[in-house]
């Protein structure tokens, strides 16, 4: 029964079907449980949410990362898959945290100061909960002093920039450098992302690893904690 709860919960992962309400991509499953009704059916067979994640969630994301890099899936499918997984994560978190379970690490995403476009840092937040991250969402339009004490505060081992405009990507270097005034650039690793930016840039900058959408994040912060 366990595994079939999680192979139904995966499937629904892949179609993006949050709630029994959704559609998702196969019609035939509209009106049965989703990944809301799955999770809670999972926690009262007594399926703990470490299982439901790595054998459900994770494996569910993964299956529509390589259909989006194959363009199998657009952003509308990613983004619904990558919802149903975020809302599974807010009914564990709270049983992760009673339970001491760790997770992979912290973190910290902003878009920086001048730019408020939300979206791609959304679906990168999700992803990362999905894959037993903590985030912190800083928001959009986060001038550098915010996300310094950030770091300061909440220790971060990953710091998340997104820039979608060439007039705003110069504050991902103004970061850089404000978190080694404050001596606090060799405590975490930043990740740079969004339609401005590239791999040159992120090494013309300092910044540890540039990353193209949250599956490329997810699989940067794997090799990192396998080094």
């Amino acid at each position: 029964m366990s595994e079939e709860i999680l192979e139904k919960l995966k499937e629904n992962v892949i179609q993006g079907r949050k709630t029994g309400d959704d559609m998702g991509v196969d019609e035939s499953l509209s009106g049965t449980p989703g990944v809301l009704e799955l999770t809670e059916s999972a926690l009262s067979e007594d399926i703990s949410p470490e299982s439901i994640i790595t054998k459900a969630l994770t494996p569910g994301m993964e299956i529509v990362g390589e259909k989006y890099s194959k363009k199998e899936y657009f952003i509308p499918d990613m983004l619904a898959s990558a919802e149903a997984v975020g809302a599974a994560m807010d009914v564990l978190k709270p049983l992760l945290e009673k339970s001491n379970v760790e997770t992979k690490g912290k973190f910290a995403i902003a878009t920086v100061k001048g730019d408020i476009h939300d979206i791609g840092k959304n679906i990168v937040a999700i992803l990362l909960k999905g894959a037993a991250y903590e985030v912190i969402d800083i928001g959009i339009d986060v001038p550098e002093d915010k996300i310094v004490d950030v770091v300061r505060q909440e220790k971060p081992g990953y710091l998340g920039l997104s820039a979608m405009l060439t007039t705003t990507m110069t504050e991902m270097k103004t970061i850089i450098e404000t978190l080694k005034e404050n001596n606090l650039r060799d405590k975490v690793k930043v990740f740079i992302g969004g339609a401005a930016v590239s791999e040159e840039y992120a090494r013309q900058i300092g910044a540890d690893a540039f990353c193209a959408d949250g599956f490329e994040a997810i699989k940067t912060l794997d090799n990192f904690q396998a080094t």
